[in-house]
């Protein structure tokens, strides 16, 4: 039901606190409560939820999720910009509301065929 999610340094660790705490599918934002759902928190379930079958993720200091230890991943909507992750190597924005990629943006719905 619940996905437990931490920074890389503290994966030892997973008895103790989490950093944070999602819901597994996002499916369940709508069933608990389908008048109140947050986008962000809904789109990053949802990054999550795909790339947690097939890869390791963990919180970035600065960006949403570090997968595999490598590429530094940031989750938003249509005019989320690369500002926030442009220092890093392999960094990449998935955003929402969009077709077409371009560069390192990519279409969040994309993350739907590593399931």
């Amino acid at each position: 039901m619940i996905k437990l999610v931490n920074q890389p340094e503290r994966y030892l660790s997973r008895l103790q606190k989490p950093d944070k705490i999602f819901l597994d599918n996002p499916n369940l934002f709508f069933a608990l409560n389908h008048e109140i759902v947050n986008t962000g928190n809904l789109r990053k379930t949802f990054a999550l939820n795909q790339l947690s079958t097939t890869h390791e993720v963990f919180l970035h200091e600065k960006a949403d999720f570090l997968v595999d230890n490598k590429f530094v991943i940031e989750i938003g909507g249509k005019s989320k910009d690369t500002r926030q992750v442009r220092d890093y190597d392999n960094c990449y924005v998935f955003q929402d509301d969009i077709e077409i990629g371009h560069h390192n943006r990519i279409p969040l719905w994309l993350l739907g065929f590593l399931y």
